[in-house]
């Protein structure tokens, strides 16, 4: 299943594609948080947190009630280009997980995409938007000792699990028979909620 790309990501994107191909240019202050909501069909808070997202970048500069000040298509170029290495990287997990279900971990294309996959995450895991969440187990979690598969991970929480760190190893995307262990340190992606859902899954009290 894809990594599925968050609206408010999507819409940052576009903005910034616009911006990339001139559409919008560089000094130029418009309006746009109440306009983004209306063309996009989404709600206001959606709209703000994309104009925060580049603003983060630094494609833009937004100030209260001042409209938003476009200020680099250089860096809105580069948010589209590692945009797009993102989607590749939904592409590559998705492939990865089909292997998985062939029972072909150790053939050499999935070695291939694995190693592909690590370097891609690698690059961009300091990039804001994107950057995979982490839990530890603690001695207070529940589902210790089960698989994956038992646990129906992302049935349960909507993430999933693309790492597990055990000590000085790296589990690069685990199949759906890893144990959870005492002492992991386990790397997953989703939407903006899905840290909590994880958090409420392995550690509330019932």
């Amino acid at each position: 299943m894809k990594i599925a790309i968050p609206r408010y990501q999507q819409i940052a994107a576009d903005v910034a594609t616009k911006i990339a191909q001139g559409y919008y240019l560089e000094g130029e202050k418009f309006y746009v948080r109440s306009s983004l909501a209306s063309q996009y069909g989404v709600s206001s808070e959606t709209a703000r947190r994309a104009i925060c997202i580049l603003s983060d970048m630094k494609i833009v500069e937004s100030t209260k009630g001042s409209g938003v000040l476009i200020k680099s298509k250089e860096k809105a170029v580069e948010f589209i280009h590692r945009f797009n290495n993102i989607n590749q990287m939904s592409d590559l997990k998705e492939e990865i997980l089909s292997n998985l279900e062939q029972q072909i971990e150790h053939s050499s294309q999935l070695k291939i995409l694995v190693s592909e996959f690590m370097y891609k995450t690698e690059r961009f895991q300091a990039v804001h938007p994107f950057t995979p969440f982490e839990i530890e187990v603690t001695d207070k979690a529940k589902h210790i000792g089960e698989s994956i598969s038992d646990l129906r991970f992302w049935h349960n929480t909507t993430a999933t699990i693309i790492a597990i760190r055990r000590g000085e190893q790296i589990i690069i995307s685990p199949g759906p028979y890893a144990i959870i262990t005492l002492g992991d340190i386990i790397y997953y992606v989703g939407d903006e909620n899905c840290h909590e859902r994880v958090n409420n899954f392995l550690y509330s009290i019932e």
